[in-house]
């Protein structure tokens, strides 16, 4: 048997498991936020509002809510097949609901099992992607995070071109053949042994979990922040595109506002990334920093006057925060619970974000059908991220 390396290797084959998971992330997050396009489509079919935000919201929360999950069997069978039948089931999923007679079955193909898929892809690229680095972790992490803003900067316009060529039932039908690509990127998931690994006879299912991890102060702290940050993170993912519709900007508008906040968000997590890896400033503190501007940036989302410029301005600078945030919430995994726990902690973080996220985006919907638009459901969920960044304050 090869002896386990000392260490991260910090780049080699790590640059291959960034590009994959970078095509991982564009596969499920970039997806999901350009979902947002087709849901006046369903709404109009289906003849539902409000019901309809479900639909993400559901993909989403059961993405995050079961990454622990997925975590759990990479722990113990390894990231490579998990991450290949993750995208398996999330092709499935979409085949499924190109053929749907109601809601119901939007529910269950988009929701319960393209979200599955993408629960079993992500967090174990990612958990894996962080023990391939050390000093350049945090720069990593944001490469491969960029995926989510390149994917949405393609699939926003795509997507809309899709809608109007095929329908929305054509549309899933090819976006779930593209999610199949999910495959490939796990077969590049290479096993790493490193020291710190917890051992083979302690894996049990309940132990890789990592449910112990919330015995640590630290990390119940940033457990509580991340859940609150979650309630308003992902509105935008799925209620950017149908607020822009409401003020007037048309189908292509909308997708443009949707491109500007993912051009943004990308460029965002590189510098952010480099940024965190210098060590001029603790990670934790940038964590809080860049949570609270997120939630400034969800505010003014929801406060810019009913034109283009304002809105496409504050959809850039929301990119901007929202982007500098997400390397820095894996990024200081490690240093809350070790090289050991990493994947398992980020199948946590994931399930943390999927409380709040399974309650903003159909709150925001609820919202908007009560007050006729979505200032009052931008100003809430901003308050949701504000409140989280004043948690994160407590980290040592």
């Amino acid at each position: 048997m090869a002896p386990k390396p000392a260490g991260p290797p910090d780049g080699g084959w790590g640059w291959v498991v960034a590009a994959s998971a970078f095509a991982v992330n564009g596969l499920s997050y970039g997806m999901l936020r350009s979902l947002g396009l087709a849901l006046p489509d369903f709404a109009e079919h289906f003849d539902r509002s409000a019901q309809d935000a479900w639909v993400s919201a559901l993909a989403l929360a059961v993405q995050q809510a079961a990454s622990p999950v997925g975590s759990a069997l990479s722990t113990r069978w390894g990231a490579r097949p998990v991450v290949m039948f993750g995208g398996v089931l999330t092709f499935l999923g979409f085949v499924f609901s190109a053929f749907a007679r109601s809601l119901l079955h939007l529910y269950l193909g988009l929701g319960l099992l393209a979200g599955s898929g993408w629960a079993l892809a992500f967090a174990p690229a990612l958990g894996t992607l962080s023990r391939y680095f050390s000093r350049r972790r945090v720069l990593a992490v944001g490469l491969a995070l960029t995926g989510n803003g390149a994917a949405s900067l393609l699939l926003a316009p795509a997507l809309q071109l899709l809608l109007d060529t095929f329908g929305w039932r054509g549309a899933l039908l090819l976006l779930g053949a593209t999610t199949l690509h999910l495959t490939p990127c796990g077969a590049l998931l290479r096993p790493l042994a490193l020291p710190g690994d917890p051992l083979a006879s302690s894996r049990g299912p309940l132990a890789a979990l990592g449910l112990s991890l919330f015995t640590r102060p630290a990390f119940s702290v940033f457990a509580l922040g991340t859940a609150l940050v979650g309630g308003g993170y992902f509105v935008p993912y799925v209620h950017l595109a149908p607020h822009a519709l409401d003020r007037g900007l048309g189908g292509y508008g909308a997708a443009l506002v949707v491109a500007v906040a993912a051009v943004g968000d990308a460029a965002a997590r590189l510098v952010c990334g480099w940024l965190a890896d210098q060590g001029w400033v603790p990670l934790p503190r940038l964590l809080a920093v860049f949570g609270a501007l997120t939630g400034l940036g969800l505010l003014a989302v929801g406060l810019v006057p009913g034109w283009g410029g304002p809105l496409l301005a504050a959809a850039g600078a929301y990119g901007l925060s929202a982007g500098s945030y997400a390397p820095l919430v894996f990024g200081v995994l490690p240093g809350l619970v070790g090289i050991g726990g990493v994947m398992q902690a980020t199948g946590l973080v994931m399930m943390l974000m999927s409380l709040g996220g399974l309650l903003g985006p159909p709150l925001s919907g609820f919202l908007r059908d009560e007050t006729g638009d979505f200032t009052a459901s931008f100003l809430v969920c901003g308050s949701f991220i504000l409140s989280g960044s004043f948690i994160y304050m407590g980290l040592p």
